[in-house]
């Protein structure tokens, strides 16, 4: 038989099924947390458990926040007349690091996928559309990722939002086709939000 401490076992299953993390990542991680004091491994479970508790959706965009309103929304000097569409929210935080960006967000948390069983209803579209309602949205910018889903969401969700007399533009293809807003450096976000374009 071989050698299988149970405990051991059942944290890197738990570590492995994050996304991004394999088998011999998984085993690292666990033999990290086995080697922290007793203190430090409180610590990080208490992280963990605050954050799953306290951190829940923005009322308004849908991005995460431990009070009513993210720190954006609640920002009274922030355009809110422009709105840029995410699919999640690490996607806010490469924009913000960009620092020209102005306006407010909506956080899809994914994008439209039937092959992974995602349709729009399993994403905040309807609160998106419910923005639309106040008269003080004039621009929404599509930043969904440059993917098949990432496209389809876009214009799926341009459809919905031309009728209503809102300018609807998509971000600038200084993003590399394939990949995710989160690795993108800030001068190639910051390229592709100025050179956005009318879908």
């Amino acid at each position: 038989m071989g050698y299988n401490v149970v405990p051991l076992a059942k944290l890197i299953e738990q570590f492995e099924r994050m996304p991004g993390i394999g088998r011999k990542s998984a085993q690292r991680i666990a033999f990290y947390v086995l080697n922290m004091t007793d203190s430090q491994a409180k610590d990080l479970c208490n992280a963990i458990s605050e954050a799953h508790e306290k951190i829940h959706q923005c009322k308004c965009c849908c991005n995460l926040t431990e009070n009513e309103l993210c720190s954006v929304c609640s920002n009274a000097s922030r355009d809110k007349t422009t709105v840029c569409v995410v699919e999640d929210p690490r996607d806010v935080l490469a924009i913000e690091r960009t620092q020209d960006y102005k306006g407010t967000y909506h956080v899809l948390h994914g994008a439209i996928s039937p092959m992974n069983g995602i349709g729009p209803e399993q994403l905040t579209i309807k609160q998106l559309l419910a923005r639309m309602d106040d008269d003080e949205v004039n621009e929404v910018i599509m930043a969904t990722n440059p993917t098949v889903e990432g496209e389809a969401t876009a214009m799926y969700i341009s459809r919905l939002l031309k009728p209503m007399g809102v300018k609807v533009t998509r971000l600038a293809y200084g993003v590399p086709v394939g990949a995710d807003l989160e690795y993108a450096d800030e001068v190639t976000l910051s390229r592709a939000i100025e050179g956005r374009q009318l879908l």
